[in-house]
């Protein structure tokens, strides 16, 4: 599913972050009192009503010479750009600044319904602070306080009005993948690897994300929806020079996939933002392959100790397939697609309740579970949820007695019983009293 957008502007030190933490249920991002912490955008998944969609929180706007701050408006404005709905949030004890006029000159111009947000408004004496930003033009205030939870009900149910129905496009008996990665990693010229001349393209359609196009095409005998999105344009500019803007991109591909394609530039080696861009699809729980793009370049060391590398720095993606790939040279693209087919029968396999507790049974007798938070854990017994990724419910004596250790190695278990090769499993504990 592909879900709207809804960005978190302002000055810094008014209160975004505490929204954010809001809306998405916990505290992802960071809040201090020191000046500017947020400096890159940080998203989140906000669900209120049954509606769900997307947060991003953005660094501090200012006027004033600061570090950081020209590469802090070019993210704001990408946000802004991306996003279906504004939340313009001031700082109601501060009062109206010069910053703030700045502000919401540059959302005046935006498409974008804009909701203000007059922040630390945290008992009824305080909302004759509001009055002043009427003069910034915007007709839907919001006193809140983002510390109390106070008046946050009332903003999020005028969000959730105002945000758009992101269809979703379906696909019958068709494997749908995503290609995603930071900028320059040949990402393009993978698909148009992977779209040649051997394939049947059977449409281009204009998918649901802004500036993507999924194309479905046929190869032997197996039918395919290729999820690729365009770079980020903003009137004229391109700011493809800070790689932080791929996950942007990546986001609602992934939504929409069934298989991701992360791929890595062989030459340059693992950079912090390939594991940055790798951790949406694995918060997403989709399968993932690795592909290690421009491998004609490298010479210095085998395949072998390039995907022992990957295995050290993507410690929790060992289920995931690893193909060495040149997309320029077309070489080696065939491998990817005996991958993206096991990758997809695995993320919909299904184990029957009595095979699953065999196992289970096994594994707690050949290894049994230490004592953890003053109690052992006890499984009672096992069954598969519907749906993906595959879900395997536990009914155990006290879900805090579940070591991530012992978990580690029930997943392995199950994994070496069953082929769940290249897609995550994930494990949802019950507790259940009586024995």
């Amino acid at each position: 599913m592909n879900f709207p957008m809804v960005c978190i502007v302002g000055t810094p030190n008014v209160g975004k972050s505490s929204i954010f933490n809001r809306m998405v249920g916990r505290r992802s991002a960071i809040v201090d009192d020191a000046w500017g912490v947020t400096r890159d955008r940080l998203y989140g998944t906000c669900e209120w009503l049954t509606k769900k969609f997307h947060v991003v929180d953005t660094g501090g706007i200012e006027i004033k010479n600061v570090p950081f701050q020209q590469e802090i408006r070019s993210q704001v404005e990408i946000g802004i750009e991306e996003a279906d709905v504004i939340v313009y949030v001031v700082d109601g004890i501060r009062g109206l600044t010069e910053d703030d006029r700045k502000i919401a000159k540059l959302l005046h111009s935006s498409s974008h319904p804009v909701l203000l947000a007059v922040n630390k408004i945290d008992d009824i004496e305080k909302m004759n602070l509001v009055a002043d930003f009427y003069a910034l033009g915007f007709k839907e205030i919001f006193p809140v306080s983002a510390e109390h939870g106070i008046g946050m009900g009332d903003l999020l149910d005028r969000i959730i009005t105002l945000l758009p129905k992101k269809e979703e496009i379906l696909y019958q008996d068709s494997i749908c993948f995503s290609v995603i990665g930071r900028p320059n990693v040949g990402k393009s010229s993978l698909i148009n690897a992977l779209l040649g001349q051997e394939r049947v393209i059977v449409s281009n359609i204009e998918g649901t994300t802004r500036d993507a196009i999924d194309t479905e095409f046929v190869y032997e005998d197996t039918s395919y929806v290729a999820i690729d999105t365009a770079g980020l344009k903003r009137r004229g500019k391109i700011f493809e020079s800070v790689d932080k803007y791929a996950a942007l991109r990546a986001i609602s591909a992934i939504e929409r996939s069934e298989v991701v394609l992360l791929v890595l530039d062989a030459k340059e080696g693992i950079t912090n933002q390939d594991k940055h861009v790798a951790s949406y699809a694995m918060e997403s729980l989709k399968p993932i392959i690795i592909v290690v793009n421009k491998w004609d370049l490298v010479s210095s060391c085998s395949m072998q100790e390039f995907t022992k590398k990957i295995r050290m720095e993507f410690k929790f993606l060992d289920y995931a397939f690893v193909a060495f790939v040149s997309a320029k040279n077309k070489t080696r693209i065939k491998t990817i697609f005996p991958y993206i087919q096991k990758s997809y029968q695995a993320y919909h396999r299904h184990i029957t309740t009595s095979t699953l507790n065999e196992v289970l049974q096994d594994a707690q007798a050949m290894n049994p579970p230490s004592e953890c938070n003053k109690g052992r854990l006890k499984i009672y017994y096992g069954t598969q949820s519907e749906g993906v990724p595959p879900t395997f419910v536990l009914f155990v004596n006290s879900p805090s007695y579940m070591h991530f250790s012992y978990e580690r190695y029930l997943e392995n278990r199950i994994r070496s019983s069953f082929d769940f090769d290249g897609t995550p499993i994930h494990f949802t504990l019950k507790e259940r009293k009586n024995g």
